[in-house]
């Protein structure tokens, strides 16, 4: 997901070296093609958050991260999610040449200014509460959103819309009411 700063022109730009973004249709192009051929060739599923447990089995040795059904996976999911970053970083030099990824939280800064610890920290408690959700929804945004929904998963619709308002609500709640902007 790309982070978006506003710029004085009002053409978004990435925070990331503040490059123009791709148009959103290539990349949904391509996660299109990648959903249909894992479908239709592979008869796999696509979704980010079994990738991370693929991740986790690589170095925890409890039972949960042994199971066959995910050990079995290593050899489609690990490359897919080595890909994700490999193709981000390349992007980033293709684009502009080298890669040097800024600290610029946008108005997180202008807002809370905790500085790099403090970045880490929200970061991190971010993370846990992304993490419980998608273990509790069974599942990321990229599989109930991308590939649920494309199959016509009700768990997904319901599931998406629920991130969806949840979403709506928080940002709301953080940027308009405690934020004040």
């Amino acid at each position: 997901m790309a982070i978006f700063v506003p710029s004085c022109d009002t053409h978004p730009v990435l925070i990331l070296n503040h490059i123009a973004p791709y148009h959103w249709a290539i990349a949904g192009t391509g996660i299109g093609v990648l959903t249909l051929v894992l479908l239709t060739v592979a008869r796999k599923r696509l979704g980010i958050s079994t990738g991370i447990e693929n991740i986790c089995s690589l170095v925890i040795p409890a039972p949960y991260f042994r199971r066959e059904s995910l050990v079995s996976t290593h050899s489609w999911r690990l490359p897919i999610l080595l890909g994700l970053v490999l193709g981000g970083v390349l992007s980033a030099v293709i684009e502009s040449g080298t890669w040097s990824p800024l600290w610029d939280l946008g108005i997180f800064d202008i807002a809370v200014g905790w500085g790099p610890a403090g970045k880490v920290l929200w970061m991190f408690i971010g993370g846990l509460f992304i993490g419980f959700g998608t273990r509790l929804a069974g599942g990321c945004t990229s599989g109930h959103g991308i590939f649920g929904i494309s199959n016509l998963e009700l768990s997904s619709v319901v599931t998406v819309l629920s991130f969806m308002a949840a979403g709506v609500v928080t940002s709301n709640l953080l940027y308009r009411v405690i934020l004040g902007f």
